[in-house]
């Protein structure tokens, strides 16, 4: 018998079942799904009032799994990296920052989409928001111009956020979907990647950290040509 461990991984293979269409599906019905959830979040929720909230849509709309729990984070703990617990008790405010992140499956395939949302007027919190969107966008440029590594992609993200004037969370680097579940290619962020990443494979990954208030901002998005 062969031994396992010495065949190769392809960072970028995909199963059987896979079909790019069914990844722009999901892709799309996540999205429906951040926007609809964020929609129904109010002040005075909690983050786990509000976590219930979404897998109560997602069940509903027929997501088949979840492929990583639903992230809600409110105010401060917009700062958190993805597997940092969030500080206990934080209720969101008239006028507070937070964002949605959800990884569900439908058909078969892992959608994976996050945007952050403002309630009241803060204009600096607004401003974060924005910046979340707009440097994904930049680095998303980037790599359908200049056809860059991973890595380059997130070097270029952090120069472009420090001349902008904001943080840029290093411990959030992107990685792989696919048709579920994309762990058995062991791809690793999309950060180290030395290669170009292939379009409908790799998933963008921006946090962004206020420089002075206690508030930060995320977007995430599937790379597409």
């Amino acid at each position: 018998m062969k031994d396992q461990s010495s065949i190769p991984v392809n960072p970028e293979g995909t199963g059987k079942t896979f079909s790019y269409h069914d990844m722009l599906w999901a892709r799309d019905k996540t999205w429906e799904a951040v926007n609809a959830i964020a929609a129904a979040i109010r002040p005075g929720m909690t983050e786990d009032q509000a976590a219930r909230l979404a897998d109560q849509w997602l069940a509903d709309a027929g997501m088949e799994r979840i492929w990583h729990g639903s992230k809600i984070r409110f105010g401060k703990n917009t700062l958190k990296s993805f597997r940092e617990r969030s500080d206990p008790d934080v209720v969101l405010g008239d006028n507070d920052i937070f964002f949605v992140d959800l990884g569900p499956v439908w058909r078969g395939h892992e959608g994976d989409a996050g945007d952050t949302f403002v309630t009241g007027d803060d204009a600096q919190m607004q401003a974060c928001r924005l910046a979340a969107r707009r440097l994904f966008g930049e680095v998303r440029d980037l790599w359908l111009q200049e056809r860059l590594s991973g890595a380059a992609l997130y070097r270029e993200a952090e120069r472009l956020a420090r001349e902008a004037g904001w943080r840029l969370n290093l411990d959030i680097q992107g990685h792989r979907v696919s048709d579920f579940p994309h762990g058995l290619y062991k791809a690793g962020a999309l950060g180290a990647f030395d290669r170009e990443p292939s379009s409908g494979l790799w998933v963008l990954e921006i946090q962004i950290h206020h420089p002075d208030r206690p508030f930060g901002a995320f977007y995430e998005d599937l790379l597409l040509a």
